[in-house]
């Protein structure tokens, strides 16, 4: 039987408080698909309009647990979502959703458990829907150690 020690990543994986981004409720994080049908738009910071998600770790390492889509604004179409950080956009995460009739499910939380996030790298997001142009809302979950 293994043993999980404070301090190792496993114990901080399972025993954290997460952080919200945006922290605020009137703030809010839009996604916006790229320029053509079904194709990726070009890698993008992911901010709130005032901060960004990538000074949460700019002087320490962490993780982004969860994403959760609050809303679309194209109803019936799938969107698909990949995020990222640095220079080489080093893959960490990837959902895809979609909203049926009036509501995102709100259940729509997925788990990321990204690789650490460097302190001072930057963190990107790149989204894609049956239609270009459209957005989607969403909130992170993640936590720093």
């Amino acid at each position: 039987m293994s043993v999980v020690y404070p301090g190792s990543d496993l114990y901080h994986f399972t025993h954290h408080v997460s952080e919200i981004f945006p922290e605020d409720t009137d703030e809010t994080v839009t996604l916006t698909a790229g320029g053509t049908d079904n194709v990726f738009g070009a890698w993008a910071e992911i901010t709130d309009g005032v901060t960004t998600l990538s000074s949460k770790f700019a002087t320490k390492p962490g993780h982004i647990v969860a994403i959760i889509i609050e809303d679309v604004n194209q109803v019936d179409e799938r969107y698909v979502l990949e995020v990222s950080y640095g220079a080489a956009k080093v893959l960490i995460g990837r959902t895809r959703f979609m909203k049926s009739g009036v509501l995102v499910n709100v259940e729509h939380s997925r788990r990321i458990r990204s690789f650490h996030i460097p302190p001072g790298e930057t963190v990107y997001y790149r989204l894609k829907c049956e239609t270009l142009g459209k957005t989607a809302i969403a909130q992170f979950r993640y936590y720093t150690f």
